[in-house]
């Protein structure tokens, strides 16, 4: 697993023994049932953390089709990009934050039958609250994305036989 860090973004990329779509269709899949975008552990606690403040924004049911397309909702997140040609999701959280909290997965070809998936998490701060959270919240923000990375790479492994 490769680990990149700056002060606004959190990424990780793992090479896997499948194909860009095999990959794809696990990471953008919009069918109900445990779905890392939803489930990974770290993203059910920001969840529950936001939902224990006012105004927060109830979480959406999955749309139940093969794909998430842009504007679907998927637990607490709105789906702000989805192109299966570039294999790119991308994911804006309707949670309380001072700022834009964007997950961003996008999957790639890595040789025969091999490919790269990609994520990060990033934060644009609003205001000088949003700059003291960023500060702040980046332990928070590369423990999230591991585990929800971690999550997806073992959805896909399972789903497509992959070691």
């Amino acid at each position: 697993m490769i680990r990149r860090t700056s002060p606004t973004t959190s990424g990780r990329a793992t090479r896997l023994d499948c194909t860009p779509e095999q990959a794809w269709a696990v990471a953008a899949s919009g069918r109900p049932g445990p779905r890392w975008y939803v489930d990974a552990g770290p993203l059910l606690v920001r969840g529950a953390i936001d939902r224990l403040l006012p105004g927060a924004v109830p979480q959406s049911p999955l749309p139940d089709r093969d794909l998430l397309e842009v504007g679907d909702g998927a637990g607490f997140w709105r789906v702000t990009g989805a192109d299966p040609v570039a294999r790119r999701l991308e994911l804006t959280a309707r949670v309380r934050a001072p700022g834009t909290v964007v997950l961003t997965t996008v999957v790639e070809p890595d040789g025969p039958q091999r490919c790269r998936l990609r994520q990060e998490v990033s934060l644009r701060p609003s205001g000088l609250l949003g700059v003291a959270y960023l500060v702040t919240d980046l332990p928070a923000r590369e423990v999230v994305i591991e585990l929800t990375h971690r999550r997806l790479v073992a959805d896909v492994r399972r789903a497509t036989g992959g070691a």
